[in-house]
Formats: C-alpha cells, structure tokens, sequence
C-alpha cells in the first residue's frame, strides 16, 4: 500500500470532483506518474469510477501511466514547431535514444513525449528537458545536449 497516495488524498476533501485534476497532479509530481494503484484509488476517494479518472487522465497530455525518466525530454510538435522542423528533432531524439514517443529507456534514464503545443510558437522548434525550455532546437543540439544531461545524471 502506497502511504503517499495516502497522504496526498487527506489533503483532499473526500468526494470532491472539482479537485480532481489538482489531486492527480500531486500525485504523479510525488511518484512520477499515475499507476493502477493511484487511479483506483482516487476513483474511491472520490467516487468516481476508474474508468471516468482514466477517460480524464488520458484526455490531458500532462498525465503518464509508466515512470518518466530521470531526464524528461518533451517535444513541441504544434503546427509552428512543425513548420519549423520539430520532426527532426524528434527523429533525432528517436535515433539517439532509441525510444519511440512515451516509452521510458530501461535503464530509466531518458524518457520522452510529444505534445502538441507547449506555447512557445514563435520560438519553436521548442523542446524541454525537465521542465527547462530550450527554444530554436535543431536537430544537431541533439546528442550533446543529451549526451551531457546524461553525464550529469550518472555523475551525480
């Protein structure tokens, strides 16, 4: 049994559905995503079925079912990223780290994302890198900047 989820839900007023959102946010921030065991439990605090938290939670781009890893790298592929060659970033990303979109490396290090927007559209292609933003990426940025997250992570 999870004693955070636990204590994350006391927080919470019991039944309240318009504090769901923000509950569910807590509780990936503290475990790094939503499991089973965290949905199924929010449905029950709240009174919601499973069911109608995942339907939510899959509807917003924010929410993930599987850990993230240790360097979280999502890409903008908004229509003015797009235009401005977030494809190859996001082939670079795929070659370099040899994962497709939303899969987490085993060796839990790398993870990344797609999102259709993340508001940086007159900088794009925009990507971030642990909630760091980094504007005008090119796909040749790539592997140092991975490359060099990476040393600092094992390093540390």
């Amino acid at each position: 049994m999870n004693t955070e989820i636990d204590s994350i839900l006391k927080k919470y007023k019991p039944g309240r559905r318009d504090e769901l959102i923000p509950l569910m946010q807590e509780i990936q921030d503290v475990n790094g995503h939503l499991s089973e065991e965290a949905i199924v439990k929010i449905g029950n605090y709240i009174g919601l079925s499973t069911t109608k938290i995942y339907g939510l939670a899959t509807f917003y781009d924010q929410f993930r079912f599987i850990p993230a890893g240790k360097i979280r790298v999502t890409v903008c592929n908004g229509t003015s990223c797009f235009l401005n060659g977030s494809k190859a970033v996001i082939n670079a990303i795929r070659e370099l780290t040899g994962l497709q979109p939303g899969q987490t490396a085993r060796d839990g290090i790398f993870s990344y994302e797609i999102v259709t927007c993340m508001g940086g559209c007159n900088n794009g292609p925009v990507i971030s890198i642990n909630d760091e933003y980094y504007p005008y990426v090119k796909p040749e940025q790539i592997p140092e900047l991975l490359n060099k997250l990476k040393f600092i992570i094992e390093n540390d």
